[in-house]
């Protein structure tokens, strides 16, 4: 219980109401710690006499907390639980999974089912999870899931079925937006019992990323949040967050718009290390699809960018995936291959880093069909993202699989001249010569820098059967004059 005192906040340090407030945000140690140039476990300290001080033990406490006193200070009604305005983390809440079998043991197993997704959905610095105890009261019922929703102050529910039959178990799970009760994903799973494990960690990741992954729902609300706000009071996160929303647009008016928006965001916060990791993928994707006039100076901004993002967070696996890539043009492919290894083992569940490793593997060194297997394991983990696709048509091309090249960029960004560049490379190797030349005059027409040569050099594609695969396919959709 909070202590019954008029303002709790009093008792906090101007630097403790600071952390506080940061954290309550959906902040990380790392993230508060380069905000405020201290350790993160100097951030984690600061936290713990946080809540000894207000006699709390969770985020959720803590965001409850500070929206409440800041509707006293405004005069507003107590809100009960987290702003849906994006004031605190995100909170999930996982309803104990329904037995759809009639034996007792499957109470169990379903019981623990949900109990250890809410375990490992905890992990995520991001999401805040209603505790196990809360959630056991809502077992068995069945009202809608807006009115639990509001019942628990939460963003979004998950709930499940288990149904058992011989050794065989499917798994049925729903994640539902708890204000609108608008469905954002459903997956069924079929395995045998003794997969019980595996399902769960599917289930877990598939949460993580549909919430959370650079294009997730959680990264959507606060764009919207930041949005709204009147540009003088933007601040650092905000335009890092606007500026990630441009970057995956992959137009050349985007691309500049990315670039601009992120720029600020690292003048007001130097130390935003995922603000200089976005800026340089953006200066990639100008020198990749040819969306400026000096290619070299975008290449040397994104390495630079690459390097003080890795300076500020030596853990950054998407920054240190593309700085291993751009590394390799200098001929050492073995550590850009470690540097891809590393990468997966630190992070094999996260869907961006999955996708970028795609690329890497099709393209800059490694076996191009674990580049397409990378791609597809992405999609499954989060299919909502149009740059995954992408990867996945490129890494289709290079193995030979044109059909399904075509059919992963039909889902991918429209207008991105490397889209097009493959799209019609892939018709062309599927002999459909009409459409190959269609879209090659239309790169001609409207983006008439690209080439193959000029993506081959950009990306940089290291791979020999990647370079064989893009010169064949743009010797045969007639695109020789652009190379």
């Amino acid at each position: 219980m909070l202590r019954a005192v008029s303002n709790p906040l009093t008792s906090l340090s101007d630097r403790e109401r600071v952390v506080a407030a940061k954290f309550a945000e959906g902040m990380t140690y790392r993230e508060i710690g380069e905000t405020l140039f201290i350790a993160p476990t100097t951030v984690r300290t600061h936290l713990s006499v946080i809540y000894r001080k207000l006699d709390i033990r969770s985020k959720v406490a803590l965001a409850t907390l500070l929206a409440d006193q800041r509707g006293q200070d405004t005069g507003q009604a107590p809100s009960g639980g987290l702003s849906v305005e994006g004031s605190g983390p995100t909170v999930v809440a996982v309803l104990p999974f329904d037995n759809l079998s009639a034996d007792e043991p499957w109470n169990r197993l379903a019981d623990g089912l949900s109990a250890d997704i809410m375990v490992d959905l905890a992990r995520y610095p991001d999401l805040a999870v209603i505790a196990r105890q809360t959630m056991l009261s809502y077992k068995g019922r069945r009202d809608d899931v807006r009115s639990i929703g509001r019942e628990l102050n939460a963003d979004y529910l998950l709930e499940g079925t288990l149904q058992a039959a011989a050794q065989q178990l499917r798994i049925c799970v729903q994640l539902v937006d708890a204000r609108t009760g608008v469905d954002l994903w459903t997956a069924r799973y079929d395995r045998s019992a003794k997969d019980l494990f595996a399902m769960q960690d599917m289930v877990t990741e598939n949460v993580v990323n549909v919430l959370a992954s650079c294009c997730g729902k959680l990264a959507k609300l606060r764009r919207d949040v930041a949005r709204r706000k009147h540009p003088a009071s933007l601040r650092a996160y905000d335009y890092y967050l606007l500026g990630v929303e441009q970057h995956n647009l992959y137009t050349h008016a985007s691309n500049a718009e990315a670039v601009r928006l992120l720029t600020r965001a690292i003048e007001l916060d130097p130390g935003l290390a995922r603000a200089w990791t976005v800026l340089g993928l953006a200066h990639a994707v100008a020198a990749i699809n040819a969306f400026t006039n000096d290619p070299s100076a975008a290449k040397e901004s994104w390495k630079l960018c690459l390097e003080r993002a890795l300076a500020l967070d030596a853990g950054d696996t998407h920054a240190r995936i593309c700085l291993a890539e751009l590394r390799a043009l200098q001929g050492d492919l073995d550590a850009t291959a470690r540097e891809h290894d590393l990468a997966l083992t630190a992070a094999p569940h996260d869907a961006d880093t999955l996708a970028l490793l795609a690329g890497g593997k099709a393209f800059v060194t490694g076996d191009p069909r674990e580049g397409y297997e990378l791609a597809k394991r992405a999609i499954r983990l989060n299919p909502h993202v149009a740059w995954y696709y992408s990867m996945l048509g490129r890494s289709s091309f290079v193995v030979g699989l044109h059909r399904e090249c075509l059919t992963a960029f039909s889902q991918a960004p429209p207008d991105s001249p490397a889209t097009l560049l493959f799209q019609a490379m892939a018709h062309a190797m599927l002999g459909e010569t009409p459409q190959a030349i269609e879209i090659a005059n239309r790169l001609a027409r409207e983006f008439p820098d690209i080439s193959a040569e000029g993506f081959i050099g950009s990306y940089p594609v290291t791979n020999p059967p990647a370079i064989a695969a893009i010169r064949e396919g743009a010797r045969r959709a007639g695109l020789a004059s652009f190379n």
